[in-house]
């Protein structure tokens, strides 16, 4: 008996260090147990029963051995169960009976015992084999099945991560000229009004641009990296709406250590103001807070304005993005969520696992 490790291909024969252990502790277990049986039974510890119990442990680890060789060239791991059960019985049957004549001749030739080939003994002997050879069966077999299940579920795990990784780049590179598009627009608003605001705005976009690059394909940032990057976009903005666009900005004390998705707490600052800001007259009040709560970071954003649910599919592009990006990166911990805070005002929440910057 013995918990196999079957090899990572059929071509490799070798036998691993867990084989070995395995086999040996499993055989080395079944003789202590039969050693102590017989002892209970007041059979006598000599040395017949010495050569008896050495013979058992040889011939299994042999026997057991070949039988595994035969599993592996005839590849009777890659059948289905249909067919992978008669064979294994039909194994363990045959390997009992091996197991059973190797073990009785070699005692009759030692011992010259004519008890051993009496016939009730010799079929209660040979099936006590055929039950250890089913169990040696069954834990090689449920050691495969295990191992296989494990591997399947890495290399399924592995090809959704690949998945994720696609979608995910996919999703920035839609982003990024996005963002760089309504930025430029901004800019582009000055140029006529004041252009000593849009040079000043162009150097804005610039060190955007640059924290971009920096920020490469990088799934997560340090929000305090974020932070910089949406101080540099509302700098830009300053300069279009002047004083209809105010900011006020209260960050959680861990909150330059956490980790954020690249330009989401942007784009949900850029849809507050062109959603809101931008439509009244008068402009307003930004809003941006982070806090963790409960294990989860929370980011608002509040800007003037109201919400309507049946005008959301005009909410734009950013959050749907946004939206997907948590979703492919935190899974269902993660939200983003748009109401109205007041009669006035409008509320953008996004909450995701608290991940910390470790450098």
């Amino acid at each position: 008996m013995a918990l196999l490790l079957y090899p990572h291909t059929f071509e490799a024969m070798k036998m691993s260090k867990l084989y070995v252990i395995c086999q040996l502790l499993g055989w080395a277990t079944y003789i202590s147990i039969a050693f102590i049986l017989n002892q209970l039974s007041n059979v006598p510890a000599g040395p017949e029963l010495t050569v008896s119990l050495w013979s058992a442990f040889v011939l299994g680890l042999l026997i057991s051995h070949a039988y595994r060789e035969i599993i592996i060239r005839n590849r009777w791991l890659e059948l289905s169960i249909s067919k992978m059960i008669p064979r294994f019985i039909l194994g363990s049957l045959t390997m009992a009976l091996a197991f059973q004549l190797f073990y009785s001749g070699l005692s009759f030739i030692l011992f010259q015992n004519s008890k051993r080939i009496e016939f009730g003994l010799l079929v209660q002997e040979f099936a006590g084999w055929i039950v250890l050879f089913l169990l040696w069966s069954l834990i090689y077999f449920f050691y495969h099945f295990f191992k296989n299940y494990k591997q399947e579920e890495i290399k399924n795990l592995r090809w959704e991560a690949a998945i994720n990784e696609m979608e995910l780049n996919k999703l920035k590179s839609q982003l990024n000229p996005h963002f760089i598009f309504n930025a430029m627009n901004s800019i582009r608003a000055l140029v006529d009004e004041s252009p000593k605001k849009a040079k000043m705005g162009i150097t804005q976009l610039s060190n955007i641009l640059r924290s971009n690059l920096l920020m490469g394909r990088q799934k997560l940032i340090p929000f305090s990296d974020e932070l910089k990057l949406v101080k540099d976009y509302l700098a830009i903005e300053s300069y279009r709406y002047e004083e209809r666009l105010k900011v006020e900005i209260h960050i959680d004390e861990q909150s330059s250590n956490f980790l954020v998705p690249p330009l989401m707490v942007q784009t949900i600052v850029e849809n507050g103001i062109k959603h809101g800001i931008a439509h009244l007259p008068k402009g307003g009040t930004l809003s941006l807070k982070s806090m963790v709560v409960e294990g989860l970071v929370v980011i608002e954003v509040t800007n003037p304005g109201q919400y309507h649910e049946e005008k959301k599919a005009e909410t734009g592009f950013g959050l749907v993005n946004t939206r997907e990006r948590l979703r492919l990166l935190f899974g269902a911990p993660s939200s983003l969520t748009i109401k109205n805070l007041n009669k006035s005002e409008v509320i953008t929440t996004i909450k995701f696992p608290l991940k910390f910057n470790d450098l």
